[in-house]
């Protein structure tokens, strides 16, 4: 065989083998795109859940403390009543 046979040969093989890289690259960059929009869908519906999740948990600490100056309220009454009154109620603190 002569040299230029040979480097023909080569060549071609070489050629060969960077289409065969570049499918295998452009496989392999597909799926890793793939992958990383996945990522960012489930970072978006985190993010979602965690808003959702912050307004729930704002409105029933709202109505907690809501339900507690309620109660604050009746107890300093109930309190003011209990003063008033001296000789039929009594209020002992321990």
């Amino acid at each position: 065989m002569e040299d230029k046979q040979l480097v023909s040969i080569l060549s071609g093989f070489k050629e060969e083998i960077i289409e065969a890289f570049d499918r295998r690259i452009g496989i392999v960059e597909e799926s890793v795109q793939h992958k990383l929009n996945l990522v960012v869908e489930g970072q978006q519906l985190l993010v979602e859940r965690i808003d959702r999740l912050e307004v729930g948990l704002k409105e029933e600490i709202h109505k907690v403390d809501q339900r507690v100056t309620t109660a604050a309220a009746d107890l300093s009454a109930h309190r003011r009543g209990t003063e008033a009154h001296h000789g039929v109620y009594c209020v002992k603190e321990d």
